[in-house]
C-alpha cells in the first residue's frame, strides 16, 4: 500500500475516527484504525464494538492495499505536523509497518493483520429513510440533556426514536427522560419511517454523532434495524448498536390538565434564576417560584450563605390564574430553558405535580420538569 494526502483532509478524518477508537486498550486491534487505500479514496474505519464510523477521503493512491495503525497516535502526528504538509504513507509487500513521511520528518509504526478488524456494517437495515442534518440535530439538541447517566436503568441511557401519532398527524419524535425531567421533541414523519421500530439510540452514539452534524448539514442517510442504527453523511457513516431495553410508557407522566400558565421571556427568567441561584454553590439547590397575578418571585436559600429573591413583572411576565408556590432544581430549569428561543411558557397544576414546560412560538417541543419541595 502506497499513497499521498494533503494533512488538513486527514487530520479532519483522524480526528471523527480516534475518539471512537477503544481508549483502554483491553483488545489492542480495537485501538489501531482500519486504512484501506483503492483508487483515488481513502478510508478510516475505527470502532469500539457498540459504535463503527467510516469516513472517506481524497487521497493520490499509487498502490492499494489496507493496513491498521493505532488511531491516537496517527491523529497525534498529524495534527502536530505543519500546516501545509503533504503526507506518503507506505506499506511494503508483507511488510509489519506502516511507514509515514512528510518532509524531512519520517516515522515508523506498527501495524495489526487487517484479518483481526472487526466489521460492524454486515446485515441487513430494512427501515431507511432521510432526515435534513438541521432537523436531526434539533432533535438531539433538545433532548439530550435529558438522557440518564444511571448505569442501572440502561434503556434511559439514550434517545428514544419512533414514529407516532401528533397533534397533526404521524411524527418523527425523539424522547429523553432521566426520571427528573422529560424532553419531547417532533419532526414531521419523512418518508420510509412510519413502519420503523422504536429504536433506543446509545448516549455515546449521540455525542459522535452530534459532532460530525456540526460539520454536515445536508441530507443525512438513515438505516435501522431492531438492533443497529445506521446514519451516513456526506463521506462519513456512522453504525451503533441499539439499547436492548424497552423505554418507558412516557405518555403517561405528561400531565393532561395543567391549566394554570405562566409566560415569561426566556432570558429574563434564566439570567433571575442564574442570580438567585448563585447563593449557593450545590447544583442540587431548589429555586423557589412563587406565581400571583402577573407576578413571578424567584428565591433560593443556603444554609451557609444566606438567601436571594428577585420580582419579575410588568410585561415580562403574563400569569392569570391563582397564587402558588413551586420549587425546582436550578439546573434543570436552565438544561430546559436553552433550548427555547424567546419565550417560556410553563403549565402548572399545584404546587406538588409535574409541571410541563414549551416554547410559546414552538409547538414541537414539549418538557416536563418534577418539582422539590422547597
Amino acid at each position: 500500500m502506497k499513497f499521498k494526502a494533503e494533512r488538513a483532509t486527514l487530520l479532519k478524518a483522524l480526528a471523527h475516527i480516534q475518539s471512537v477508537a477503544e481508549k483502554r486498550n483491553t483488545i489492542p486491534i480495537l485501538a489501531n484504525a482500519l486504512i484501506v487505500a483503492k483508487g483515488s479514496t481513502l478510508s478510516f474505519t475505527a470502532t469500539d464494538m457498540e459504535i463503527a464510523i467510516v469516513e472517506e477521503v481524497a487521497a493520490n493512491v499509487s498502490r492499494d492495499g489496507a493496513t491498521t495503525a493505532p488511531a491516537a497516535t496517527l491523529y497525534e502526528i498529524v495534527r502536530k505536523l505543519p500546516e501545509a504538509a503533504e503526507l506518503e504513507f507506505e506499506v511494503a509487500e508483507g511488510g509489519a509497518q506502516l511507514t509515514l513521511r512528510a518532509g524531512r520528518y519520517g516515522t515508523s509504526l506498527v501495524t495489526l493483520p487487517t484479518d483481526d478488524f472487526p466489521s460492524m456494517t454486515a446485515g441487513q437495515l430494512p427501515h431507511r429513510f432521510q432526515l435534513s442534518g438541521l432537523a436531526l440535530r434539533g432533535l438531539i439538541d433538545r433532548t439530550r440533556f435529558a438522557i440518564s447517566t444511571e448505569e442501572t436503568r440502561y434503556y434511559l441511557n439514550g434517545i428514544y426514536l419512533h414514529a407516532a401519532e401528533g397533534d397533526g398527524g404521524a411524527v418523527l419524535r425523539a424522547v429523553a427522560t432521566d426520571g427528573h425531567r422529560l424532553a419531547r421533541v417532533e419532526e414531521p414523519i419523512p418518508s420510509g419511517a412510519q413502519g420503523m421500530p422504536g429504536v433506543i439510540i446509545p448516549r455515546k452514539t449521540v455525542g459522535e454523532l452530534r459532532k460530525l452534524l456540526d460539520e454536515e448539514s445536508g441530507e443525512v442517510e438513515i438505516g435501522l434495524s431492531d438492533t443497529r442504527i445506521q446514519f451516513k453523511a456526506g463521506p462519513i457513516t456512522l453504525t451503533s448498536k441499539l439499547i436492548d431495553g424497552t423505554f418507558p410508557e412516557y405518555e403517561r407522566v405528561i400531565p393532561k390538565d395543567n391549566d394554570k400558565v405562566l409566560r415569561v421571556g426566556k432570558k429574563d427568567f434564566s439570567d433571575a434564576v442564574a442570580r438567585v441561584a448563585a447563593i449557593s454553590s450545590e447544583r442540587s439547590r431548589p429555586v423557589k417560584m412563587a406565581l400571583d397575578r402577573d407576578l413571578l418571585t424567584l428565591s433560593a436559600a443556603s444554609p451557609e450563605q444566606g438567601t436571594a429573591s428577585e420580582e419579575l413583572d410588568g410585561e415580562r411576565v403574563q400569569y392569570a390564574a391563582g397564587p402558588l408556590e413551586i420549587g425546582f432544581q436550578a439546573r434543570y430549569l436552565n438544561d430546559i430553558t436553552d433550548q427555547i428561543s424567546d419565550h417560556v411558557e410553563f403549565h402548572f397544576s399545584d404546587g406538588s405535580a409535574p409541571t410541563i414546560v414549551r416554547d410559546a412560538s414552538d409547538g414541537s417541543a414539549l418538557y416536563v420538569l418534577m418539582p422539590m419541595r422547597v
